[in-house]
């Protein structure tokens, strides 16, 4: 069916376009495998990563499918296995009871030390290396731009 207002990629974009999904999907890849050594997932690993940097190393459960740019549902799942190996507890919120605080266990945080050191290492080897720091802060920043486009209050937006 053809539609008169679709903007199509010209060349150079389609080849852009191209070169960003395979990129991608590469990159995750081998991330995906370096992470495995350490018996996690990328969203597994993206969860106790933010709960590490927050303040008493606990978000709510809504704050953090947020974070993570999850449904409540998927996260409530993730967070099910990692809560089994030990590595995050549930808890009433302190603030007011009615929420639920996901919190990084000590054991948690020493499984995500032990991994970071092969996901960044790999972040550096396939993603920061091949570009120079100029460049890499450009990809950065343009895809800051998509980002705060889709969702513009920093929320997740799917």
């Amino acid at each position: 069916m053809e539609n008169a207002s679709t903007r199509w990629l010209d060349p150079q974009e389609q080849q852009a376009w191209r070169s960003y999904v395979r990129a991608v999907r590469l990159v995750d890849e081998v991330l995906r495998r370096g992470l495995e050594e350490h018996e996690l997932s990328h969203p597994e690993y993206e969860i106790l990563v933010r709960l590490s940097e927050a303040p008493g190393r606990a978000l709510r459960m809504s704050e953090l499918a947020d974070e993570v740019v999850n449904s409540r549902s998927r996260l409530t799942h993730t967070v099910n296995r990692l809560e089994r190996a030990g590595w995050v507890a549930r808890r009433p919120c302190p603030q007011d009871g009615r929420g639920v605080e996901c919190l990084l266990t000590d054991a948690g945080f020493t499984t995500l030390e032990a991994a970071a050191h092969t996901h960044v290492r790999g972040v550096r080897e396939v993603l920061i290396d091949p570009l120079t720091r100029a460049e890499f802060l450009a990809l950065g920043e343009s895809l800051t731009k998509v980002a705060n486009r889709i969702d513009p209050a920093g929320r997740c937006a799917v």
